[in-house]
């Protein structure tokens, strides 16, 4: 390999890991901001002026994620019409202006409608973001690099419980939502110099030398273009995309994958809203507690990235069922009461099967052509907002319930192990299509071309 050739290997890696740097951080405070909910949950109940119950403190917290369904949805198919870049900027700013406002709410209404625009904001980041990294990615290193992105979602949560454990003793909720105006000076200048333009977005617009330019920069020796290139803003590419999701042989493939993304949401935000609170009516300080979530969320960014990695080597159904196991042992072992080192460790196992989430978003990226990818992605995460909506609300319903002695109180753990053991079991039976199946993309050598602008 000539010398040439080299630099120009390590200036894609380092072009790659930029791509890597913003969408990681962006989702940093795209974590911070849903996982922060958590760590409020116990001066929202002990709050005396709204006098809010586990059941509105549940609710509350489900609307959030109504918001960030309806967000997914819309943002996630906005992005093969206007493009991914622009979404994820405008995702940023739109969020990173509603979470100090929540900070000012004068009452549990407005508070709750508040969490509910946050929401429409932040459901737009993580398709986006997972689009990005898969397309800008080696086929080799999709699993790797997904687990290293979506770490920063765990990353937010680590840094949510550790501000929680300095500032919620002096500051109140209140300061907590403060916080999450920061994405507007450290991510938003960032994003905007260095951030690129998805290369299936500006092929489909017909855009192919600047396409071509940026996969050559990037170091894509190949890139996926649509077979018959069309302005994606059109209303027949949003018909032909819902076709190539839904249609033919994806149809079960789809269907699975949404149901599992139910269940792998369901267990990502029923978990960090409620374990805070789990731990508290265990016996534990507010002090522990809060360290147990940020050894669950240590373990989340731990295990995902090695999973990530494992994946790529022997499959990524097998790791990905094998992780929703590894969640349901973890949560089932808490009903021991074990001591506080093997509690840690369990803890942090727990962490990392209950994000197993992280690894289904990149299977879901490799199973769907790139001119797809974002609105698949976006869909599935937004019928997967489902899970997310019910897992506030149904940890909220099963502590009430154990609160009133209906339920005992290894129910608090039962009500989440059995979901994951489902979704290992369909995670088996989901029917493996590549990306290039069905005749879906033709492969178009890159062309030399001066990169416009910078990315």
């Amino acid at each position: 390999m000539s010398a040439r050739n080299v630099a120009t290997g390590r200036e894609a890696t380092r072009s790659t890991r930029w791509i890597l740097l913003i969408c990681c951080l962006t989702v940093v405070f795209d974590g911070y901001d849903l996982i922060v909910y958590g760590t409020v949950v116990p001066d929202l109940l002990a709050y005396r002026p709204w006098a809010l119950t586990p059941a509105d403190v549940g609710h509350i917290g489900s609307l959030a994620l109504v918001g960030m369904l309806v967000g997914a949805l819309f943002v996630g198919t906005l992005t093969d019409i206007v493009g991914r870049r622009r979404v994820m900027i405008g995702c940023l700013v739109w969020f990173s202006i509603a979470m100090p406002l929540t900070a000012l709410a004068p009452n549990p209404e407005i508070f709750t409608l508040l969490r509910f625009i946050t929401g429409l904001g932040l459901g737009g980041v993580i398709p986006t973001a997972i689009a990005l990294t898969a397309e800008y990615s080696p086929t080799r290193r999709r699993q790797l690099n997904n687990a290293l992105m979506f770490s920063g979602y765990s990353i937010g949560g680590m840094l949510a419980a550790v501000l929680a454990l300095v500032l919620l003793p002096v500051g109140g909720f209140r300061i907590m939502f403060v916080i999450g105006a920061a994405p507007l000076v450290i991510v938003v200048p960032l994003a905007i110099r260095m951030l690129p333009e998805s290369i299936a977005f500006l092929t489909a617009k017909g855009r192919h030398d600047e396409a071509a330019a940026y996969a050559r920069r990037f170091g894509l020796t190949d890139y996926e273009s649509p077979a018959e290139s069309r302005p994606v803003g059109a209303k027949r590419g949003l018909v032909e995309t819902g076709k190539t999701i839904m249609g033919g042989r994806r149809l079960p493939m789809t269907l699975l994958l949404w149901v599992i993304s139910i269940i792998g949401l369901l267990l990502v935000y029923g978990l960090n809203t409620w374990l805070p609170q789990f731990m508290r009516n265990a016996g534990y300080s507010m002090g522990s507690a809060l360290t147990f979530l940020l050894v669950f969320n240590i373990g989340a960014v731990v295990g995902v990235i090695i999973a990530g990695a494992l994946a790529d080597r022997v499959g990524e159904k097998l790791v990905i069922a094998c992780s929703f196991c590894v969640a349901a042992v973890a949560v089932l072992l808490f009903i021991v009461k074990p001591a506080t080192a093997p509690m840690l460790l369990i803890g942090a196992l727990a962490g990392f099967g209950s994000n197993t989430q992280t690894l289904v978003n990149a299977f879901i990226g490799g199973l769907y052509p790139p001119q797809a990818r974002a609105t698949a992605l976006g869909w599935a995460l937004g019928v997967g907002r489902i899970g997310a909506i019910v897992g506030p609300t149904y940890g909220g319903y099963i502590l009430t319930q154990v609160n009133a002695g209906s339920l005992s109180s290894n129910w608090s753990f039962y009500a989440f192990a059995i979901p994951a053991v489902l979704a290992a079991v369909l995670t088996v039976l989901v029917p493996r299509h590549r990306s290039t199946d069905l005749h879906d993309t033709v492969t178009t050598p890159v062309a030399a071309g001066r990169i416009p602008g910078n990315p």
